[in-house]
Formats: structure tokens, C-alpha cells, sequence
């Protein structure tokens, strides 16, 4: 064989040109990415101690520590009505934290080096994410009926009214998730997204009307609390669990769930097409 017509083998190279990947395709790679990110769990089961764990402490901890407080010693279980379905909202900041330290860790530990050679949407390595997620948020919110229901909650409305508040909560919880991708692709360190994580996540949660009523804080509080998108979750799934008027509330859940997702996800893929 002749040394001029030997080729030198072929480098891989990004695979950038995400508009010639159809749609089909792309619901194939993410259904992929899907199975690939639940056998990674199924494999290290300890990953779903913070889904398991965290609704029973978080209920128990809220309805007897703040419960007497609120409502009167002894008179708990009228609490557990009110802080169950803010918990809902809850559950979704908190497990949406863990997509930023884990995404971070996947590229210090090379594993986004093996999609940059693979002809796939680099779209659909984050939303395969997101899907995992909003699973585990399924599974978390389950888990906190299930404590609230032991504990005494009472579903005023209907099942499906209540399969509603999931429902919201699942889809604000979905956009949040965007926001965690962003950090932990613009922070150098897993350490760094989780403390910047809770710089975000202590005063959305503990300003809003999740765990005690606005009327009770100080005026500038109160007022805080009313543009909190936490709140607002946290009063559309009290409404749709012990009736009440719920429009507003759940409109405006939604509209912050869609300016989220508008807002953060073109920044979180372009900030993963060009980190990868």
C-alpha cells in the first residue's frame, strides 16, 4: 500500500448541528439518556435517600415544631392541612438543588466528554435530566401525602383537584431544575452550586406562606412574600386541597413556571454546547 494514500484515522468531533436532528430522533436520544440516568440510580440507591427521607422529616419536623405554635398545642393536625400542600412546593426547590452539584460533577469527572463524539442534541443530555428528576419529585410528593394522610390531612375538594396541586407542583418543580443546570454549568465546583444553591433557596422558602401565614410577618416581609413564585405555588395547592379561590393563584404559578423555563433553559444549553 502506497505511505500517500494512508489517511490518518478520523478525530471525533462535537456533533454541533443540532437542526439536522429530527424530532423523532430526539425523543429517542432523551428516552436513551432516560434509562441511562435510572440504571445510574438503580445502581446507587443511596442517590434516592433525599426522596425518601426528606418529605417524613421535613412533615414531622414542620407539624410539631411550628404546628403548636400556629395553630395551638394540641391542635396539629389543623396545621397538617396547611403545611402539606405548601411542602409540595418545597419538595421541588429542594431536589431540583441536586441537578446543579450533579451535572458540575459529570463534567469534572469526564463523563460529558463521552457525548461530545455522540450525534445527539446536546438539548436532550439536560432534558433527560429533567425528566429523571421530575420522577423523583413524583416520588417525594407521594411520600409526603402519604406522611400528611398519617398525620391527619384532609382533602376538602377532590381527588382530582388534588392530582392538580401535584401536577403544578411537578411543572414549576421542572422549571426550577433550569435555573440548578445553570449554575452548575457556570460554577467551577460542586461546593460552589451548593452554596450558591442555598443562597437562593433559604430566602425563597422561608419568605414565602409555605410553612406559616404572610399576615403574621412584618409588613416588608409580607410584601416580599407576595411576589415569592413560592408562594404562590404553595396557595394555588392549598386551594386546590382545602378549596378556596384558586385562579389566581395557579395562573400566576404558571406564568412564573413559563418565564423560567423561557428565560433559563436557551442559557443553560448554550452554556452546555459551549462548555462541552
Amino acid at each position: 500500500m502506497n505511505a500517500a494514500t494512508v489517511t490518518a484515522p478520523a478525530t471525533a468531533r462535537p456533533v454541533r448541528d443540532e437542526g439536522r436532528i429530527g424530532l423523532r430522533a430526539n425523543l429517542r436520544h432523551i428516552g436513551a439518556l432516560v434509562r441511562r440516568n435510572i440504571m445510574q440510580i438503580r445502581q446507587d440507591p443511596e442517590s434516592m435517600f433525599d426522596v425518601l427521607l426528606m418529605p417524613v422529616v421535613f412533615t414531622l419536623l414542620f407539624v410539631y415544631v411550628f404546628g403548636g405554635a400556629i395553630s395551638g398545642k394540641g391542635n396539629q393536625d389543623v396545621y397538617v392541612n396547611y403545611v402539606v400542600p405548601g411542602l409540595m412546593a418545597m419538595m421541588g426547590l429542594s431536589i431540583a438543588m441536586a441537578v446543579g452539584t450533579g451535572i458540575n460533577d459529570d463534567f469534572r469527572k469526564g463523563v460529558m466528554d463521552r457525548f461530545r463524539t455522540m450525534p445527539i442534541a446536546r438539548s436532550s443530555v439536560l432534558v433527560a435530566k429533567i425528566v429523571v428528576e421530575v420522577g423523583r419529585m413524583l416520588v417525594a410528593i407521594a411520600i409526603l401525602l402519604g406522611v400528611g394522610f398519617l398525620l391527619g390531612l384532609d382533602i376538602k375538594t377532590s381527588v382530582l383537584e388534588l392530582l392538580a396541586a401535584v401536577g403544578l407542583s411537578l411543572v414549576f418543580g421542572a422549571s426550577l431544575t433550569w435555573i440548578f443546570i445553570l449554575l452548575g454549568l457556570t460554577m467551577k465546583t460542586a461546593q460552589a452550586v451548593q452554596g450558591m444553591a442555598m443562597l437562593v433557596l433559604m430566602p425563597l422558602q422561608f419568605g414565602s406562606s409555605i410553612f406559616t401565614p404572610p399576615s403574621t410577618m412584618p409588613g416588608w416581609l409580607e410584601s416580599f412574600t407576595e411576589y415569592n413564585p413560592l408562594s404562590n405555588l404553595a396557595d394555588a395547592a392549598r386551594a386546590l386541597v382545602n378549596g378556596g379561590p384558586v385562579a389566581h393563584s395557579v395562573w400566576m404559578t404558571l406564568g412564573w413556571a413559563a418565564a423560567i423555563t423561557v428565560v433559563t433553559a436557551p442559557l443553560a444549553i448554550a452554556r452546555f454546547r459551549k462548555k462541552a
